[in-house]
């Protein structure tokens, strides 16, 4: 970011990254920045207010707090006689991880369960995982967003079935190769509205004018 602000570029977009978006506001006061955050831009110190942003960064706030809750939700709704929870993350993708281990516990406890957090940053550690389920008898997986478990989807659905554990993801593509559910944001429409606000501000508009769009666009 430093690098990018000593080039004066005319614009630093920063979809689907807090770390990203924090980073560039940081490292410059003048270069519009248009961001993609799952949290609270204003308690971030992106902005001043939603409406008003005030400086120069404005975005998209997509909610991803209430779009993992109510994925844990649904699938105590699915199973409401579930008692224990395991809650797989990757510990390689640090953003999801930590957001993951920050919200679901304690939303698990507020519905009765038990949870059981789980590492998984390889195929075989996934296959470790799976042994470890059966082992502790558990009852539900939840399953963090991370493009690396998107990409063992077919091993995620093939295991889940073989061992008869019904498990909620974040993202359609593996429900769609045969995983129970997903639940999770639209990252597609997050992207594309970024896009439409840098196309807004390089024809002139400035960041301080455009309220950050909150949505809550999710997929099943």
């Amino acid at each position: 970011m430093a690098d990018l602000a000593r080039r004066r570029v005319a614009l630093i977009a920063t979809p689907g990254s807090n770390p990203a978006s924090i980073t560039a506001k940081a490292a410059t006061a003048t270069i519009p920045i248009v961001f993609g955050v799952g949290e609270d831009p204003v308690k971030l110190g992106l902005v001043v207010s939603l409406a008003r942003p005030g400086g120069n960064a404005t975005g998209v706030n997509i909610f991803n707090v209430e779009v993992a809750t109510k994925r844990l939700g649904l699938l105590h709704e699915l199973l409401p006689k579930s008692v224990r929870i395991a809650v797989l993350v990757n510990p390689a993708n640090t953003t999801s991880a930590e957001f993951t281990l920050r919200y679901i516990p304690e939303a698990a406890r507020a519905l009765g369960l038990q949870s059981l957090v789980l590492n998984a940053s390889t195929s075989q550690q996934i296959d470790a995982t799976f042994e470890t389920l059966v082992s502790e008898r558990v009852d539900t997986l939840f399953v963090a967003a991370d493009a690396f478990f998107i990409s063992r989807r077919v091993q995620f659905a093939t295991l889940t079935a073989r061992n008869r554990i019904p498990a909620a993801y974040a993202d359609r593509e593996i429900g769609e190769a045969g995983g129970l559910m997903s639940y999770g944001t639209d990252f597609t429409d997050m992207f594309r509205q970024v896009g439409v606000y840098v196309g807004r501000i390089l024809k002139g508009e400035k960041p301080s004018d455009l309220p950050v769009d909150r949505r809550q666009n999710s997929r099943w």
